[in-house]
């Protein structure tokens, strides 16, 4: 009895029951349980909602999306500025050609005008002026003028104008100046500092004259700058003339232009007044570049009016008088000669010989403008020629703006 009760306790505590049995370990330590209990966890945590994380990704996103679409935005920007630059490049060589083009083709009408024997003289009629043409016109190449080239992918316009139209201001003496402020209306305290500021500007003494204008007033503005004291060599150093404001420059058009860098208007008190628009500038008047003599047939009567004896009654039938077509006659159109200018009832009789120191029927200098475009860019070139026969028609300047 003792016996069996022994092996049955013996085989009670040699097998456990299965609830009684110990944890098992995983290989990595962790008993089965733990592992058990910490997954069932996670799932739990991973089956609750997480809106707020989903809200922050999603605005990452976007902000990812809203910066590379920024970067492509001003990626494509760039190459469509690089592309712009190089079709412009491309283009440069080709637009300076055609605008060296124009200006051989402004010196092949004007040889070919030189030419023309029934017309001794320059008018405005003329095909080089934008005319139809003189008398002589029909029997010439100047016939088939185009006044808009096509060459290769590109074209280009011209315009040529002469510069006798108006008076040599390196030339003029103290009387000229005075009578263009005198035209333009500018006052009598303003005439004495002008006028001797121009004539300072442009002669090399050192001591300026009675309200005039050396190196030492220049010094003294801000900016700080030297008298010129030589030739003026562009119309736009009037200025820095002492006394020259946009709207003795300019005239009437000065309200189309700014005030200028230097100066501006003051009235005669000091602070600035009412600015004085006067009918015409000292740029409409004057040129730098001529060789002296005023053309009768394309001058202004206001130009006219600078020459001694002119005033504005004779000036005006003067300009009248080169008017209609020539018919060979001498009695109609341009003026064939100074003298010629007799014809006109208003001139006086000893004028006509007077007028043939400061007149002449001829222009020697010529700025041409030309228009070239290729492709849809544009550039305007601009050249001074001097024509001294058919065969000799020089270029002065050239460049382009």
């Amino acid at each position: 009895m003792k016996t069996r009760t022994m092996q049955r306790l013996s085989a009670t505590t040699s097998e456990p029951p299965i609830d009684a049995q110990p944890n098992r370990v995983t290989p990595l330590g962790i008993p089965d349980e733990l592992l058990d209990r910490r997954s069932h966890a996670a799932a739990r945590t991973l089956a609750k909602p997480r809106s707020t994380d989903g809200g922050i990704a999603m605005i990452i996103v976007m902000i990812s999306i809203l910066v590379l679409s920024i970067l492509a935005g001003g990626f494509a920007y760039s190459m469509k500025v690089e592309t712009k630059l190089a079709l412009n490049a491309n283009s440069e060589a080709e637009l300076e050609w055609l605008g060296r083009s124009g200006v051989e083709y402004a010196r092949w009408i004007l040889a070919q005008q030189l030419m023309i024997s029934a017309e001794p003289y320059d008018a405005l009629n003329q095909v080089w002026a934008g005319g139809q043409g003189g008398i002589g016109t029909s029997n010439s190449p100047l016939v088939n003028v185009q006044r808009e080239v096509h060459l290769g992918d590109g074209s280009f316009t011209w315009k040529i104008t002469d510069l006798e139209r108006k008076f040599n201001i390196n030339l003029g003496n103290e009387r000229i100046l005075q009578q263009a402020l005198i035209l333009m209306g500018a006052n009598a305290s303003e005439t004495t500092p002008i006028v001797n500021s121009i004539l300072d500007w442009i002669d090399n003494g050192r001591n300026p004259r009675v309200e005039g204008a050396k190196d030492e007033f220049y010094q003294g503005l801000s900016p700080p700058y030297y008298c010129k004291n030589g030739p003026i060599d562009d119309m736009s150093e009037l200025l820095l003339v002492k006394g020259i404001t946009p709207d003795v420059y300019w005239g009437a058009v000065s309200t189309n232009h700014p005030q200028d860098a230097f100066q501006q208007r003051y009235g005669p008190t000091g602070p600035p007044g009412q600015p004085v628009i006067y009918p015409v500038g000292l740029v409409d008047l004057f040129t730098p570049m001529s060789y002296g003599k005023i053309n009768v047939n394309t001058a202004s009567a206001a130009v006219l009016q600078l020459l001694p004896g002119l005033d504005s009654t004779v000036a005006e039938a003067i300009v009248a008088g080169r008017s209609g077509e020539d018919d060979g006659s001498g009695l109609l159109g341009p003026y064939k000669n100074v003298q010629e200018v007799s014809r006109v009832p208003e001139v006086p009789r000893g004028l006509v010989g007077q007028l043939g120191q400061f007149c002449d029927v001829r222009s020697k200098t010529f700025e041409v403008e030309v228009d070239a475009q290729v492709g849809g860019y544009h550039r305007t070139f601009i050249a001074v020629l001097g024509r001294a026969s058919a065969r000799q028609v020089d270029v002065l300047t050239f460049y382009w703006k």
